[in-house]
């Protein structure tokens, strides 16, 4: 997934930023909502939707959005199992038990 991450940011950081948006898109996102559509965009197998939320935000935004989604995640399903967040990252990332 961190090699996505990297793959979208450095498309990103080629891109003009100068140029105008179309008339649609006059609304600017933030870097939560970039986040957590370039995620579920992953998740989906949808490389068009990935890429436009990638440019939404500065690599480095897009980045510790994705860091943030999910540190919340692993802390919210270790509450609903009632295991230790390190425990949950680990099961989730098929690793054994530390």
């Amino acid at each position: 997934m961190w090699g996505r991450v990297r793959k979208a940011g450095d498309r990103v950081a080629h891109a003009l930023r100068t140029e105008p948006k179309g008339e649609g898109d006059r609304r600017a996102h933030n870097l939560f909502e970039a986040a957590a559509s370039y995620v579920t965009a992953c998740a989906e197998d949808d490389q068009e939707r990935a890429d436009e939320a990638a440019g939404w935000v500065s690599p480095e935004a897009l980045s510790f959005g994705v860091n943030e989604l999910a540190c919340r995640a692993v802390v919210a399903i270790a509450r609903e199992r009632g295991r230790s967040p390190e425990t949950v990252a680990r099961e989730l990332l098929g690793l054994p038990a530390a």
